[in-house]
C-alpha cells in the first residue's frame, strides 16, 4: 500500500483506475475459468476449450467495457445537467442561493460576523459558488477519468487477467506438451490471480485482505463448480 501513496501506483496500474481494474479482472476470472471448468466438465477437447475461452474473452470483455463506458458517461451528464441547472440559479435566484449557502454553514456551526465573511467569500466566485452547491447541497462530485479511461482499464484487466485461466491449455497446444492435469494447473494459476485480485479489492474497499481474498475465491469456486457440474450434466445428456 505505501507504494501506491508514494508513485500513485500499485503493481504498475494508477490506484485511480483501481476499481476499474479490479471490478474487470474478477469478471474476466471468474467467468473464463467458469467457461473452462464446464468445458472441462463436458470432456471437451483443447481446441474448443481455447476457442470457447477466447470468444468469452473478447466478447465479454467488449461488453463489459461498453457497460462501463454508459455507466460513467451517464454519471457525468447528469453531474453536468445539475451543474447547469445550479449556475442557471446562482444566476436567476442569487438571493434564494446566498441564503441556501448561508443556511449551509450556519449548520457547520459558523455564525455572525464569521458566516457573512464566509458567504461573502463563496458568493464573490460564481466557479466556487456552483461548486459548493453541487458538493454540499446535492452531494456531488465530479469523476476526473473519462468514460474512455475507465472502459479501456476494465477491458484490459478483463483481458489480461481473464486469460490466466487458459494459460496451460494455450500452452499445452502451442508446445504440444502433456494434456494430463491441465485443469489442475489452471486451477492453480486462477486461484493465485484471486488472490492478487482479492488484495487489490481489499484496497478499494478498504477491507481486511483476508476477507477480500476469502471473498473472491469463495465467488470464483462456486461459479466454477456449477460451470462444471452443467457441463458434465449436458454432456451425459448429449452422449
Amino acid at each position: 500500500m505505501a507504494e501506491a501513496h508514494d508513485t500513485g501506483k500499485l503493481l504498475g496500474i494508477n490506484k485511480d483506475f483501481l476499481p476499474e481494474f479490479v471490478y474487470g479482472g474478477i469478471d474476466g476470472a471468474i467467468t473464463t475459468f467458469a467457461v473452462v471448468a464446464g468445458a472441462t466438465g463436458a470432456n471437451l477437447d483443447i481446441p474448443v476449450v481455447i476457442i470457447l475461452g477466447f470468444a468469452n474473452l473478447i466478447a465479454d470483455g467488449f461488453s463489459m467495457s461498453v457497460g462501463n463506458f454508459f455507466s460513467t458517461k451517464a454519471s457525468l451528464d447528469n453531474y453536468e445537467k445539475h451543474k447547469a441547472t445550479e449556475y442557471w440559479e446562482v444566476e436567476n435566484k442569487r438571493e434564494t442561493e446566498v441564503e441556501e449557502i448561508r443556511d449551509i454553514y450556519r449548520k457547520k456551526g459558523f455564525e455572525g460576523d464569521l458566516l457573512e465573511q464566509v458567504v461573502e467569500v463563496i458568493t464573490s466566485d460564481k466557479e466556487v459558488w456552483v461548486e459548493t452547491m453541487m458538493k454540499e447541497e446535492l452531494n456531488m462530485t465530479k469523476d476526473d477519468k473519462s468514460p474512455y479511461q475507465t472502459a479501456g482499464m476494465t477491458f484490459f484487466s478483463f483481458l489480461l487477467i481473464g486469460f490466466i485461466p487458459l494459460a496451460a491449455y494455450v500452452y499445452a497446444l502451442v508446445f504440444d506438451t502433456s494434456k494430463a492435469n491441465l485443469f489442475i494447473y489452471a486451477c492453480l494459476l486462477t486461484g493465485l490471480a484471486m488472490v492478487i485480485i482479492g488484495i487489490l479489492k481489499s484496497i478499494v474497499t478498504q477491507k481486511k485482505i483476508v476477507r477480500g481474498i476469502a471473498e473472491t475465491l469463495f465467488l470464483g469456486g462456486i461459479a466454477a463448480i456449477l460451470a462444471y457440474y452443467a457441463g458434465a450434466v449436458l454432456e451425459g445428456l448429449f452422449r
